[in-house]
């Protein structure tokens, strides 16, 4: 069906267009041909045989993203058979990708989409470092029609969740963390040696060692979920050294070292209804993403539960009653 509408030519009238770049505009025209924007504007001439779309008394807007949670990776959360984003054969899986994991008939995709979510990140889930994110389109009926990016980041966590893999210790995590990028880096040295045994044993196996390495060349984004304060210094300390592009995920105490994450130019993944505190996160409040974009920090705006991502505007809304620019 959406492949049948993207080969017309469609005009959505009449409506009041919030592009993704510049002002607002009422009573505005949006052309679409072959499945591109041609033309939006105030006096957009609309072709003869044109479907046409009355938008009039509404918005008109691109596509939201949502940059977080396992679209089409899980069903139902209490069915292990219906999930398909943790693989549990080691702490540290920076090669698994999970895009053939993703069920293009997931019933959680239309519903999705059509709240205005067209495109989301599907995260792999748990772990020190769970493996490659990747981004899709909400249409398509393979997973190769549905890939707009693969990997689109690594993602690891450095919050309470992985704390077992550094011994009980948050401490233990980042050091880790920091022995896996070193032998990542030795290993990339010293292929030959490894080859032959002539090397010490290593932190991780050869295939997640090397799947770090467009990271650890700054190629490619590390995701890393921290919340509490010292989480989050941690994850800009360890971005330091290795001069990685960080992203970070969560950050609900983010607040209150602002400046430092908009010092270091670190975009950061909010969900704003976040608002219950822990001991992952004592500080948390809904005021975190104004306060963030406030201080300059880029701020992207998530639903974390796959389940309800279709809520993305209400997230967006509830960041704009606790202080967000409209």
């Amino acid at each position: 069906m959406i492949a049948f509408l993207l080969a017309q030519t469609i005009a959505i009238t009449g409506g009041t267009v919030y592009p993704a770049s510049g002002a607002k505009t009422d009573n505005a025209t949006v052309l679409i041909r072959d499945g591109r924007i041609a033309a939006v504007g105030a006096n957009v001439a609309v072709p003869a045989g044109a479907t046409r779309i009355d938008a009039a008394g509404k918005w008109v807007t691109p596509g939201l993203i949502d940059a977080a949670g396992q679209m089409g990776l899980t069903e139902i959360s209490a069915v292990p058979g219906t999930n398909e984003a943790f693989q549990r054969t080691s702490e540290v899986a920076a090669s698994f990708n999970v895009a053939e994991g993703i069920n293009p008939a997931s019933a959680l995709i239309p519903i999705t989409r059509v709240e205005g979510i067209t495109s989301t990140v599907a995260w792999p889930l748990g772990q020190l470092i769970g493996g490659q994110g990747v981004m899709i389109d909400l249409d398509g009926a393979t997973v190769e029609a549905m890939l707009v990016k693969s990997p689109a980041a690594i993602v690891a966590d450095l919050s309470e969740g992985s704390k077992d893999e550094g011994g009980g210790s948050r401490a233990g995590a980042a050091a880790r963390l920091r022995r896996v990028f070193n032998d990542a880096l030795e290993y990339s040295r010293r292929r030959a040696d490894y080859s032959r045994a002539q090397m010490q044993q290593l932190a991780a196996a050869p295939a997640d060692l090397e799947a770090l390495l467009p990271v650890l060349r700054a190629q490619l984004p590390l995701v890393v979920y921290a919340n509490r304060r010292s989480d989050i210094e941690t994850a800009l300390r360890i971005a330091r050294e290795y001069k990685v592009r960080l992203i970070l995920a969560g950050a609900a105490e983010g607040w209150q070292i602002a400046d430092k994450i908009a010092a270091a130019g670190v975009p950061v993944l909010v969900q704003p209804l976040d608002n219950i505190p822990s001991y992952d996160a004592l500080g948390v409040r809904y005021e975190n993403a104004a306060l963030l974009a406030k201080a300059g920090v880029k701020v992207v705006l998530i639903e974390t539960d796959t389940h309800n991502s279709y809520d993305l505007r209400l997230q967006a809304g509830t960041c704009v009653g606790y202080g967000m620019p409209w």
